[in-house]
C-alpha cells in the first residue's frame, strides 16, 4: 500500500472484522434447514434460503430481522404455504436465538483500538445492519469510547460511502476502511479512491462473495488480522493526521 495523502479517519466494519457473526448465522440456518428436513433435504432448504435473502434483501435490510423474514417466506415456499403455527413460532425462537447470542470479540480487538485511540487517531466504526441490533452488539463489545464517530448504514455501495465522507467532512484519499468483505469493505472503498485493508475472515456468507481483483490496487492491502494495523501506522506515522 502505497500513502501519498493524510490520512484523518481510519473507519473499521464490525461483524467478521472485530466480532464473530457469520459463525452464528451459519448455526442458526443449519437449524432451520434441520427443521423442514421432512419437507425438503437440507442442502435444498439452505439453497433455496439464499435464493430468498438474494431477493428480498432490498426490501427487508441486512441482519437478524430480514433474515428471520427470509426463513419464514423460505418455510412457505418449501411446505406450499402449510407451514403450521409450530413451524413458524420455532423459527421466530431461532431469530431471537441469534439475536442473543454472546458477543465474542476477536483477539487482540479491544487493546489494538485502544492503542490506536491513544496514539490520536480518529477511529470511526462503518458497519451496516439491523439498527437496534448493531447498537445491542456495541453495547455488549464495551468498545463504544474507541470511536469517534459510530455509523450504522443500510448498504455499503459507493454512493453509502460517498454521504458518509460528506458527514465526516473529508475527502476519499483521507478516509481508510478496514473489513472483512471484499465487496462492502473494499471495492467500493476503492473505487471511490479511498484506502482499503483487507481482514480476511474464514466464514463468509454467500451473498457477500466476490472476487478480490484488488490486490494489486495501489492503496490496498491484506492483512492476518487486526493487531498487525499496529505496526502499519507506526511505520506509516506521518501519513496519518493525528488529533492532540
Amino acid at each position: 500500500m502505497k500513502i501519498n495523502s493524510k490520512i484523518k479517519i481510519l473507519a473499521l466494519d464490525a461483524d467478521d472484522t472485530l466480532w464473530k457473526n457469520e459463525l452464528y448465522y451459519r448455526e442458526t440456518e443449519n437449524k432451520f434447514a434441520e427443521l423442514l428436513q421432512h419437507f425438503s433435504p437440507i442442502n435444498e432448504t439452505l439453497d433455496l434460503l439464499l435464493e430468498t435473502e438474494n431477493k428480498t434483501i432490498s426490501l427487508y435490510g441486512y441482519g437478524v430481522k430480514g433474515f428471520v423474514l427470509s426463513m419464514i417466506e423460505t418455510a412457505l415456499l418449501i411446505t406450499t404455504n402449510k407451514a403450521d403455527s409450530a413451524i413458524i413460532e420455532k423459527i421466530i425462537v431461532l431469530g431471537k436465538e441469534l439475536i442473543n447470542k454472546p458477543l465474542i470479540l476477536f483477539d487482540g480487538v479491544k487493546e489494538s483500538l485502544h492503542e490506536i485511540r491513544t496514539l490520536g487517531i480518529k477511529l470511526v466504526m462503518a458497519t451496516k445492519g439491523d439498527l437496534l441490533d448493531q447498537e445491542r452488539k456495541l453495547r455488549n463489545s464495551s468498545l463504544s469510547a474507541c470511536f469517534h464517530h459510530i455509523e450504522i448504514m443500510s448498504n455499503k455501495n459507493e454512493s453509502d460511502y460517498l454521504k458518509l465522507l460528506e458527514r465526516l467532512d473529508i475527502s476519499a484519499d483521507e478516509f481508510m476502511m478496514v473489513g472483512n468483505s471484499v465487496k462492502s469493505d473494499i471495492l467500493p472503498v476503492l473505487n471511490i479512491g479511498a484506502y482499503a485493508i483487507h481482514i480476511p475472515y474464514h466464514i463468509s456468507w454467500a451473498h457477500e462473495a466476490v472476487e478480490n481483483n484488488a490486490k494489486t490496487h495501489q492503496k490496498f492491502l491484506e492483512i492476518k488480522n487486526i493487531k498487525e494495523l499496529i505496526p502499519i501506522i507506526i511505520e506509516n506515522k506521518n501519513a496519518f493526521v493525528y488529533t492532540t
